[in-house]
Formats: C-alpha cells, structure tokens, sequence
C-alpha cells in the first residue's frame, strides 16, 4: 500500500520543531508577505534558510506557500521573492495567482510548482489542466467526495494532496469574497476576517449559520492510502505546536502501522472544535456547529474575583495549559497560559487570568496542554539572504508583460441568470449577452428559436464556477451542441474549463479567473484568450496601474460572498450579521450562495474610467427581479455614468487590503 507523505502547517520555529518531532515528512510555510496566511508569524529569509538546512538533515521537505493574488505594484517585490527563493532549495512554492505561475515557468523554471487549494479545482479537469501545465502536484478542493477523488485519481496523473484536518472554509478556497466585501481585508490577500464565524439573523432566529466544525478525515485514510494519493495535509499555520505534534504523531499512527484507534485516542486532545469527516467521510448534515469554541469544556467560573476566577474542573489543570473562557453571550475569549493557579480542593481551582473578562457562569475550556516543549527559534540563523533582482532585469521582465493598449469602441456585456430576462432586455442596447443558467434552462434550452439564431453572435454560453465530476460529459456536450447550432461565444470560469470546448471556439474568462496583474493576463494570452473579466474585489488603484485596458470592467453586480456546496437550514433567505449588514441566501444547483441585499455599482465611474482607457463595461443582472424595466433603467444610470441607490462601491475606493 503506497504510504502518502504526511504535509503538516508550520507558522514559525516552535511550530517546525513539533512538526519534525511529530514524524512530518513535509511542512508547508509563509515568508512575510505573499501568503494565505498573513496573520500567522510566518518566517523571514535567515529563518527559511535555517529552516531548510535542519529540515534536509531530516529528511523532510519545504513548501513555501505563495497563494494569494497578487496585484501590479507588488510585482517588482514578487520578482524579489521568486530570485530568493530560487537560491533557496525550496522543494516547491504553492501558488494561486496565474501571474506568479506565468513568471516562475518564463524566468524561474527552477522552482517546481504546486496548484494551490485557492486555485479551487475541483474535478477531473482541473488535475489534467495543470499535469499540462507542468504543475507537479494539486491541492484539490475540501468539497469532495471519496468517490469523486478516485474518478479524479483514475483520470490524472498528477500528484494529489489532500486536506484531511484543521479549520474548514464555509467558502470554496479561492471563492470567498465575504472578508473583502466586510473591510477590503480579502481571503485572497490572506487576511480573511472570518466573517462564517459570525452570528447571524434569520427571521427570530439568530445563530451560526455558517460555523463549519473542524475537518478530522482520518477513517477514510487508509482509502485515500489504497488510493494511491500522494500527500495528506493538515491545515493549521495559527495554531499552537502542541497541536502540529499531537495530530502530526496521530497521522503517523495509521500511516506507519494502520492503528486509527490510538491516533483517534490522540487526536481528542487536538485542542480544536467539534469534528466532521466532511464531504470526504460523507457527514455533512450535521457539519455546522454552534459552538465557536475551540478546545474541550472543563467547567464553568464559579466566583470571580478581583484577577482571578474559581472554577472546578473536570481534567487536572496543569502549569503551561491554555484555558479560555466563553461568555454567557457567545463571545469566545482569547486563551490564558495558566502561570500562576492553586488548587482549592480536589478538582477546584483558583486561576489568576489578570483582566481578562470571564464572568460567574461562563464556560471553561482546556484549550492546550504543553505536553512537550519545542525551541522557539533556530541556533544556526544567520544574516538575510540578499537574493534582490538587478534592477535592470527586473525592469526588462515588467516591460514584456505589455505596453498600455486602448480598445477604440466601446462594448457593453449583460449577464442574466434566467431565460426570463430574454424578452426582457433589448439586444439592440448592447454587445454580448452573456446566459449563466442553471442546469436545467440548459436543458430546456431551445437552439433553433429564431429569436435566438438571429442573435448567435451576441449570446455567450458561460460555464459554472463549480461542475461536479459526474456532470462534466453533461457540459462536454452542451459545450458542443451549441457550436453545432452556430454559437461560438463562451465564458470560462476555470482554465480548465477549456477542456471542454470544441475548437474554432471563442474563448473569454470571467472574474472568477482571478487576473489582478498584467503577469496573469499574460499567461492568459499565452492560452491564446483575449478577453476577460476584471475581478469583482479589485480596486481602482490597481485597476489602474494595469498596462491592458481590453478587459470587461464589473460596473453593477450582486457578488457571490459565500460560494458553497455545504447546504444551511435558516427560517428564511434573508441575512442579518451581528454589524446590521443585510444578505439574501439562495440555492442554485446544488450551490448555497450568500449575496448582499444591495448590488455594487461602479456606474457613477463610467465617465472616469472611459478616460482612463477602459472601453468594456458589464452590467450583471443576475439576482435583479425580472423586469424590462430594470434593464431600461440601469441601461439609463450607466450611459448617464450615474450610481444606483441603495447601493455599495465594494473595494474600488476603499481598496482592497
């Protein structure tokens, strides 16, 4: 039985030191900026180097994590970073951007290449994309079923690696715009907000709506073994060392000797919160939690005191444990390193926590045991590597990502989500009419109505964000039939998805193939794709510091915040958080979308960014109610240049973080 390389999350030294102790046989880590985990410590490039060193002596090899989008005036300092890494012997760099991607394989071609979970593939296609891309592993999507990986494994052969424990995104990786729509603080910059953490308000009712527990596949790892993938991964470069040895040592137990029972035995005291076995084990339904805690419940403060509380506990309280506290109210607190205690009588204790809030009634919870002790640094670290690019051949590269190129007519593209919107929206008022239906319009879909035929050249077939692996024959088909009947217009919402497409078709992307820099949409003209969306979460600053001004430009739109194959119960689709901002949740093939209540318009812009160049404007309906109406009056706020209210900017002035 092939025995996978166990892949554990490292967000500073002590961290490594537990992960080499626990048995790793890979960690994966951040340097400063450029990862998806930007609130971690992560390390700086004398740390990465005594990293390295200790780790080849061990056997046990680097990952560095450069998984984030990356925008055009930070290309100069990723160039930096690529040349470092380069010198460094790092064995791989996970990567989400397609302008990092377009950069390492035309300047870097040393450094081996990871697809990132952020990249969100989710099939077959996705596996075989990047095998031809040269990527040498994936890291698929947590979204999936045991049997979708083995048709995935059958049909590629690329090296898979697999989530199986940590923290689950209610999100698709790479899907979630929630975060960024909040505060500018975007998953996809790593500074996720955790807004699926939060309370929120459905008609009486106000819960966790979207609280997923805490990934823990281990029974199904002896399947994923036979399978024959090649990495197990645990997520986790925030958490404490205790829980990067302990799940480490429990992994190690059923990949060494098949004993589930006592990794299962070790893996209680993770410290984290409730678990699920995900869509991997087949449990969904009951994969929200309520408690937000993470940690095991000891007891409840009986007095509180001036700096200290008086608690009886269920489990030995110890020095160097971590406890924390959970209000009446539902608001966690920050865990407490247990210094100074004294126990009262057998199992009572009075703790000093200083002025941290914890009240009588309050839940207690154990939320780390310091079993061992791990070095919170390296001896041999020494001076930076200076690894900075000349300045001459940075520039060199950054002027052959392109000269600032004009479209010199204007176009204008329509997205709807409903067949109804047919009768509703005049063709003659725009360019492209792009249908993103469901799956059953498609299969209504009548291709010789006259109406239809006369238009073929305006209508643009766009593919969903998600196709599970069982439907892709399904697109396959849509994909060629179309083309049959005369209809050559289509939208990607992967790469991958080109797979799918007879030839001689017309290819764009749309925002959700995310293109932050000219270095992606280079790599976007090198597959010979001309057109394509501007994402939804960029600002303007950056939009502007981009040479290509032939990209359509989101100027009213309702953004997928939560994109998710995990369903929710709620009395109703209206949305309240805990900061009073007001969603709708809907649930379109099999996807639990969460959307604002008011749509983003950037119309009061139009003026402005025609000046700047820019020439391709959308206007998305989708979510409007149908209605000739709405088209004609938004048709007459955009060519006035004029906001609609109520509405939002999203990040084009406040920026994205």
């Amino acid at each position: 039985m092939n025995k996978p390389e166990l892949l554990l999350p490292v967000g500073n030294p002590e961290m490594f030191h537990a992960a080499v102790k626990g048995g790793a046989d890979a960690v994966y880590l951040g340097l400063r900026q450029f990862n998806a985990r930007g609130r971690a410590s992560n390390f700086t490039s004398s740390q990465l180097l005594a990293l390295i060193k200790i780790a080849k002596k061990n056997n046990i090899k680097v990952y560095l994590t450069l998984n984030t989008v990356i925008k055009n005036e930070e290309l100069p300092d990723l160039l930096d970073t690529l040349n470092l890494i380069q010198k460094t012997g790092i064995d791989a760099i996970i990567i989400q951007d397609w302008g990092v991607y377009y950069l390492v394989k035309k300047h870097f071609p040393k450094i081996t290449v990871h697809a990132s979970t952020q990249m969100a593939h989710h099939n077959s296609l996705g596996a075989i994309y990047c095998k031809s891309k040269d990527f040498e592993r994936v890291v698929m999507a947590r979204e999936l079923t045991l049997p979708e990986l083995k048709e995935i494994r059958k049909k590629s052969d690329i090296e898979l690696e697999i989530f199986m424990h940590g923290a689950l995104c209610y999100s698709f990786s790479g899907m979630c715009l929630f975060s960024s729509f909040l505060g500018g603080s975007g998953a996809n910059r790593g500074l996720c907000a955790q807004p699926c953490r939060r309370f929120y308000e459905t008609g009486k009712e106000k819960s966790y709506v979207f609280s997923l527990k805490d990934n823990q596949a281990v029974d199904v790892l002896p399947e994923l073994m036979k399978m024959g993938v090649e990495s197990i991964k645990v997520e986790g470069r925030l958490k404490p060392a205790e829980f990067v040895y302990n799940v480490s040592r429990a992994y190690r137990k059923v990949i060494d000797n098949n004993d589930l029972k006592t990794a299962k035995e070790i893996l209680a005291y993770d410290m984290g919160r409730e678990k699920t076995g995900y869509f991997l084990a087949g449990n969904v339904n009951k994969a929200i939690t309520e408690n937000t805690n993470t940690g095991i419940l000891i007891g409840t403060v009986e007095k509180r005191s001036r700096n200290s509380v008086i608690f009886t506990s269920s489990h030995e309280i110890q020095m160097g444990n971590r406890i924390r506290f959970k209000q009446k109210n539902g608001e966690p607190q920050k865990a407490v390193k247990v210094k100074e205690f004294k126990e009262l009588s057998n199992g009572t204790y009075q703790l000093e926590i200083g002025n941290v809030v914890a009240e009588k009634g309050d839940q207690v919870y154990l939320a780390g045991m310091m079993q061992e002790k791990f070095p919170n640094k390296f001896r041999e670290e020494g001076k930076p590597l200076k690894a900075n690019m000349h300045r001459t051949e940075k520039a060199k590269i950054l002027n052959s990502l392109g000269k600032k190129n004009i479209p010199q007519k204007e176009q204008i593209y329509v997205r709807i989500d409903s067949l109804a919107w047919l009768r509703k929206v005049n063709l003659n008022e725009l360019n492209y009419l792009t249908l993103n239906l469901k799956k059953s319009e498609w299969e209504e879909l009548k291709w010789d109505v006259p109406f239809l035929q006369k238009n073929a050249n305006k209508l643009i077939i766009e593919l969903p964000k998600f196709i599970q692996e069982k439907d892709l024959e399904f697109y396959k088909q849509l994909c060629k039939k179309a083309m049959r009947n005369g209809y050559q217009n289509f939208m990607l919402s992967h790469l991958s998805q080109k797979l799918l497409l007879p030839n001689k078709a017309r290819i764009s992307c749309n925002e959700n193939v995310y293109l932050f820099n000219d270095a992606a949409i280079a790599h976007l003209r090198d597959e010979k794709i001309n057109l394509f969306c501007h994402p939804q979460e960029n600002d303007l600053e950056n939009l502007l510091k981009s040479n290509d001004r032939f990209g359509i430009v989101p100027v009213y739109f309702y953004p997928q915040l939560f994109y998710s194959r995990m369903p929710v119960k709620t009395v109703n689709d209206e949305l309240i958080d805990d900061m009073q901002g007001e969603y709708n949740k809907e649930l379109r093939d099999g996807m639990t979308i969460v959307y604002p209540k008011h749509p983003v318009t950037w119309m009061q812009q139009k003026n402005n960014l025609y000046k700047e160049g820019f020439r391709r404007f959308l206007i998305d309906l989708s979510n409007e109610k149908v209605s000739s109406n709405t088209f004609k009056r938004l048709m007459k706020n955009f060519q006035q240049s004029k906001q609609v209210q109520p509405s939002t900017s999203f990040n084009l002035k406040k920026g994205l973080k």
